[in-house]
Formats: C-alpha cells, sequence, structure tokens
C-alpha cells in the first residue's frame, strides 16, 4: 500500500527536523564560546560611575573564533620591567589612563543613554621591545574601537568590533 503522507505534512515534517539540526549546532557554537560569552548577572555598558575609581588589570585576551568555532587566547607578555597592561578610571568619571606595560595612556570618558565610549586616546611613544609594540598598538587599537563593556563583579570584559574580548580583573587602587 502505497503510502499516502499529504504533501504540506511532509514540509512541516521536514521544517521540524530542519529546526532540530539548527538548534543544534546553534547550542554547539555557543558552547565553543562559553568563556568569551557573558555570564547571565553581567551588566552590559554599566554606567562609568559603577566603574569610577577602579583599576583593572588585562588578564586574558581572545582572539575571534576560527573557522572551527575555537576560541584561541592570545599571549599576554609582561611589561617591560614586569608591568602589566591595565587601565584606571578616575574618581570623577570623566577619564580613563593606564599603563600598555611599556608606554602609559590616557582617554577622555564620554557618556550617553546606550553607554560609554573613549575618545581622544594618547600615549607616551617610548621605544619598546618590536612585540611589546606589536601588542600595544593592538590594545590602543582596541580601546579606540571596542563596541561593549561587561562587568561581571570584579570582572570587565571589553568586546571588540573584531570579536576580540579583552578580559580584565579588577585590581585594588593604590594612591599616590
Amino acid at each position: 500500500m502505497p503510502d499516502k503522507i499529504p504533501p504540506l505534512m511532509r514540509f512541516r515534517g521536514s521544517l521540524k527536523h530542519l529546526g532540530i539540526v539548527l538548534s543544534c549546532i546553534a547550542l554547539g557554537l555557543l558552547s565553543a564560546c562559553a568563556n568569551v560569552i557573558p555570564p547571565c548577572g553581567a551588566k552590559i555598558s554599566p554606567p562609568s560611575s559603577e566603574l569610577r575609581n577602579t583599576r583593572w588589570e588585562l588578564t586574558r585576551w581572545n582572539l575571534p573564533p576560527n573557522s572551527y568555532g575555537e576560541v584561541r587566547a592570545r599571549q599576554i607578555p609582561q611589561g617591560e620591567a614586569s608591568n602589566p597592561i591595565q587601565i584606571t578610571f578616575d574618581a570623577n568619571g570623566q577619564r580613563v589612563s593606564g599603563s600598555t606595560g611599556c608606554n602609559r595612556f590616557t582617554a577622555e570618558l564620554n557618556e550617553d543613554s546606550r553607554g560609554f565610549s573613549l575618545s581622544k586616546i594618547a600615549s607616551t611613544k617610548m621605544a619598546c621591545a618590536p612585540q611589546r609594540m606589536e601588542l600595544e598598538n593592538d590594545f590602543l587599537y582596541e580601546l579606540n574601537d571596542y563596541r561593549s563593556i561587561v562587568r561581571n563583579g570584579d570582572q570587565l570584559l571589553m568586546i571588540g568590533a573584531d570579536r576580540e574580548v579583552l578580559s580584565f580583573t579588577q585590581r585594588s587602587v593604590t594612591t599616590k
């Protein structure tokens, strides 16, 4: 006896199967990127007032996923004289400053209803090892072109337009 399944029912069955396959693929991709997706309690683009008078140290730099969906980490060498890459938000919420491990930098903090951005980024220009200079240039580029900042307790993620994720850990602010 021939199978008499109406064409519309076969089409709906195919769509259901396709939906399950796509859901599995999406879940796999999210699992592969789990270490860069912010936790549910994290705040996207927190108001700058939450970051006032805080200091952060770069502890991980995730590169965009490769063609296999694998997230790779960029090696972060210690700076000249063991100075790490750091960023500090000032007490009045108008500037950020820090160290690239070799040079110092500063930037103006501008806030609006969508979050905040950094502008007028300037840095000193001391010569460093070529590998360090490349890292410094890439870091300053990410500061200039990030798309969102996520804070979760003592962790701060800066997500770039190129899908690179800079992970910072909060450090105590030292007064001079």
